[in-house]
């Protein structure tokens, strides 16, 4: 059940309409130019006939902006779920729309080489068809990698294979760190990630009008097989250059901005700089929705500065791994200076203010962009936001403690409810002020106080019911994709129950490149504290395929292990290959491949005090 936008929605995007400048379409001649061709119908399938990727989907974006969806929101959503091969220069072709990223094809001399191939094999596969099927069928020479996030790599076996690699026949770029930073970015926290992702691209909801029209980046994320093949040449330095199948390709290391590796690189033969993700047509998250590390603001803008000073001039266009392309030196200048002003004002200028004692959000409420970043559409905020990304810097430098002691010790969130929803008089008497609230069209204040009426009486389906709408409301208001995905999955569990974590990628590939220590630090954190208190273990870990051991101890609920060689009279001596210490970590536990001397007893104590996260934890509910 969805309901239609509100009269105080409605009269919101209809001022939002009026202040931005939509008459400017240069955006939609840019997305639109170069145009080839696409699949038709624009689906993709795996090999057992599940839909990985439905471009269809978004055919109802056309249009003006119904009142159920922020104009501006539904501009991006126009450009964005354009789909199809581009013509970027002669020489430089990309397929859009096929996933949340763009795949780009640069020919050389004898074959083409591939950046970025989107997070499925089966997108990247009908990119690479695609392509082919209007340039002719050039073999794949190198894959580049630009930067350490699974859209820009996960669908590599869609356009290389590892014999081919193994071969010589494909070289693999990356960025130094790359691997680490690809295989352990999502592990520690990755059940968490992995739930509240399903919330950040709407995973759930249905396509339309009152449902998902898009993320801001993409439109969604594709659902099919996810691969890695380990690089084959990392970069380390800026300027250090390479030619592949004669194409010289100048390289700038950009390390801990939008990724913790990630690089841009100019192709001099065609002119053409790319720009990886760190210069898109949005505002980008500092901190994603899904939850990461905070991203840093001022290095960001430092190496947009490097850019702008070492490639703008001698660049006739800009494209990177989300968006459609720029054209022409001095919109190249202006494009790439206002993302840099973007980041580098946000970061002064929340650093200016909490040095003037202002919280977080305080700050968010505050700070305002210059008009002329006002104005810029590729400045606006779709995937980041202004308000989430100036936390996040406050974040950054200060923690989750904005020094009111008052905030020190908070009760938490449940027995915090249970309080204010008794100090206002009962639940009815929070659900009535809400549904004042509501009614004025003060939504924040009503999610609020139905947030505090849920967590007291999760099953009140007066404050269920209020609390759905109000969040439909606010989705239904929201420029940015990502927040309006979360309102309304928020609305969507509220109605409809909890749907846990629905687009889990499959990729035992990613997984079979973690390290030995990468693997045990996955085995620690999902040790259960308090029951294995009164546990002392002590073992030692050979991997056999790798010729290394690991004395593991385990004691006061930590484990901890120590690179060193196999004692004789260890309690326990397991030998195991990696891939066998996965599997064992999938739950496969008692399968053949391991090789136990001593007390077993050992094990089955570790095992027996391990917890899995949990993918259907609750968010709106506690």
């Amino acid at each position: 059940m969805t309901n239609p936008a509100s009269e105080s929605v409605t009269a919101a995007n209809a001022r939002l309409r009026e202040q931005l400048p939509f008459d400017d379409q240069r955006d939609f001649e840019d997305a639109d130019r170069g145009f080839l061709g696409s699949i038709s119908p624009g689906v993709v399938h795996a090999a057992d006939g599940r839909v990985v990727w439905d471009a269809e989907a978004y055919g109802f974006i056309t249009g003006d902006a119904p009142d159920t969806v922020n104009p501006s929101l539904w501009r991006q959503s126009q450009l964005v779920a354009k789909h199809g091969l581009f013509e970027v220069v002669e020489g430089i072709y990309q397929v859009r729309g096929l996933d949340l990223s763009n795949v780009t094809f640069v020919e050389g001399d004898t074959g083409v080489i591939v950046i970025d191939p989107l997070i499925s094999t089966e997108t990247a596969a009908a990119a690479l068809g695609l392509y082919r099927q209007h340039r002719g069928h050039r073999p794949v020479v190198a894959v580049i990698y630009s930067h350490s996030h699974v859209d820009h790599f996960g669908g590599v076996f869609g356009v290389a294979s590892v014999a081919d690699v193994e071969a010589g026949r494909i070289q693999v770029l990356a960025p130094e760190g790359f691997v680490e930073h690809a295989v352990s970015e999502n592990v520690y926290a990755g059940t968490a990630m992995g739930r509240r992702a399903g919330y950040m691209y709407g995973a759930v909801l249905a396509k339309g009008p009152a449902g998902q029209v898009g993320a801001g980046l993409g439109q969604t994320t594709s659902v099919g097989e996810a691969g890695l093949i380990v690089p084959t040449l990392y970069i380390r330095e800026t300027g250090e250059t390479h030619t592949i199948d004669g194409v010289e390709i100048e390289f700038q290391m950009a390390p801990g901005t939008e990724a913790p590796a990630e690089m841009h690189f100019y192709f001099p033969r065609y002119r053409a700089l790319c720009m990886a993700e760190n210069a898109t047509h949005t505002l980008h998250n500092l901190l994603t929705l899904r939850g990461a590390l905070v991203r840093d603001p001022h290095i960001w803008a430092t190496y947009l500065t490097e850019a702008i000073e070492t490639f703008a001039g001698r660049a006739d266009v800009a494209f990177a791994s989300h968006h459609w392309p720029t054209w022409g030196a001095d919109r190249i200048l202006e494009f790439l200076s206002t993302q840099r002003d973007l980041y580098a004002y946000l970061h002064d200028q929340t650093l200016r203010l909490l040095n003037q004692g202002l919280t977080g959000a305080e700050i968010a409420e505050l700070i305002e962009l210059p008009p002329a970043l006002e104005a810029a559409w590729n400045a606006r905020g779709y995937y980041g936001s202004v308000s989430h990304n100036v936390k996040a810097i406050y974040q950054r430098y200060m923690g989750w403690f904005d020094g009111n002691p008052a905030r020190l010790w908070p009760h938490p969130p449940a027995e915090l409810a249970a309080r204010y929803v008794n100090a206002l008089g009962g639940v009815e008497a929070v659900v009535d002020i809400a549904r004042t609230a509501f009614d004025e069209g003060d939504y924040r204040w009503a999610a609020t106080l139905l947030d505090h009426a849920v967590f007291d009486s999760p099953d009140h389906a007066g404050a269920r019911a209020l609390y759905a709408d109000t969040l439909e409301q606010l989705g239904y208001g929201a420029e940015n994709g990502t927040w309006r995905n979360f309102f309304l999955s928020g609305a969507t569990e509220l109605r409809e129950g909890n749907f846990g974590t629905p687009t889990v990628t499959a990729a035992p590939a990613i997984v079979a490149q973690l390290s030995p220590t990468q693997l045990l630090d996955a085995i620690a954190i999902t040790v259960d504290g308090p029951k294995a208190w009164d546990l002392d273990l002590a073992f030692d870990l050979t991997f056999t395929d790798l010729d290394v051991n690991y004395r593991v101890t385990v004691r006061n609920g930590v484990l901890v292990y120590v690179e060193k060689p196999a004692a004789a009279d260890a309690e326990l001596t397991m030998r195991l290959t990696k891939a066998r210490m996965i599997a064992m970590l999938g739950g496969d536990a008692d399968g053949p491949g391991v090789e136990l001397d001593g007390d077993s007893g050992v094990l089955r104590s570790l095992l027996g005090v391990l917890d899995r996260g949990d993918p259907s934890f609750e968010i709106v509910l506690p």
